[in-house]
């Protein structure tokens, strides 16, 4: 029932990048977001912890910190209450997503979408963020590469928002590789460990887009690194955009600075940047013990995804539904 005198937010498309770290979602959401319209907001679901100091990183995609960036200084103090500090409205939103958008509740919210009042929050307070972020960058599409399953499974649940959901995958030996070596803030991780994330990250995102087949694009890395045109094309198709308006044509492309919420430390980087097209690193980088390990904690999606002999092949290519 709609409320007299209560103007509805309009419509917005939340293009939701799922998948386990290290996928390569950075550059593809940087490269969108340099299409007019489109807005790539990084991790969206770190924001408030990173604004209040507690998180990985404190510095938005522009170089400064979160709270004096011209865009999340509007955004951070939104809904919350006279006489809260920044650091305890932080505490009540982790502890909401702790509880409701996990990654082992994205079957429970598919299953029961805004069972409970603490849900409902969450939802009501990610809608008007979304909201708030298109009105003041004058978007009408929203990338997010927060990848947790839990928080794009809530997303056909938040009023005047139209979700599409991208499972990216990569091999999991090169997300391996990708974790085994330092970088900037964020820290390392085993082969063991990063594999059984990647597993239970992929398990929870292809829930989502099974769900919703009509709204979902699988792909590979692999698969975007050979055609990086070509996989843009058929993101903005998914979205229902014009591919005449891809900025790239080739492997190399002029980034502006962007405003993205933590994600890879590849994220300060602007201007001229060349998309690589080969990720075969880990052929070398990786121990025997580990690439073992890798191939075995991945078992069966290594297979289903095309990558039991070596990631030559892809079972679902590009321009596959999931």
């Amino acid at each position: 029932m709609e409320n007299p005198g209560v103007e509805a937010p309009r419509p917005l498309t939340i293009l939701c990048i799922t998948g386990w770290c290290r996928n390569g979602s950075t550059i593809i959401g940087n490269v969108l977001n340099e299409i007019p319209g489109f807005f790539h907001v990084g991790e969206l679901h770190f924001l408030w912890k990173n604004g209040a100091g507690k998180g990985s990183n404190v510095l938005c995609g522009c170089g400064t910190p979160l709270t004096e960036c011209s865009i999340w200084s509007t955004i951070l103090p939104l809904g919350r209450p006279a006489g809260v500090s920044a650091e305890d409205y932080a505490d009540t939103i982790r502890r909401r997503q702790l509880a409701y958008v996990r990654t082992r509740h994205t079957w429970r919210v598919l299953n029961r979408g805004l069972y409970c009042e603490g849900i409902r929050e969450h939802a009501a307070l990610m809608a008007r963020t979304y909201h708030a972020v298109a009105d003041l960058v004058g978007a009408r599409v929203i990338v997010d590469t927060t990848k947790i399953p839990g928080e794009a499974a809530l997303l056909p649940h938040l009023e005047g928002v139209t979700p599409y959901f991208v499972h990216l995958v990569r091999d999991p030996r090169a997300v391996a590789e990708s974790w085994r070596v330092p970088k900037q803030y964020a820290y390392t991780m085993s082969s063991s460990k990063s594999t059984a994330y990647w597993f239970g990250f992929n398990l929870a995102s292809q829930a989502i887009t099974r769900r919703y087949p009509d709204r979902s694009f699988f792909l590979r890395y692999e698969d975007f690194i050979a055609d990086p045109p070509g996989t843009i094309d058929s993101l903005l198709r998914l979205c229902g955009v014009d591919p005449a308006a891809n900025p790239l044509h080739g492997r190399s492309i002029e980034l502006r600075p962007n405003h993205t919420v933590t994600g890879n430390p590849d994220r300060f980087r602007s201007g001229a940047t060349v998309i690589r097209d080969r990720d075969d690193s880990w052929k070398n980088g990786l121990s025997r013990r580990a690439r073992l390990a890798a191939t075995a904690l991945s078992w069966p999606l290594l297979r289903r995804y095309g990558y039991a002999d070596g990631g030559s092949r892809g079972v679902e290519t590009i321009g596959s539904r999931a």
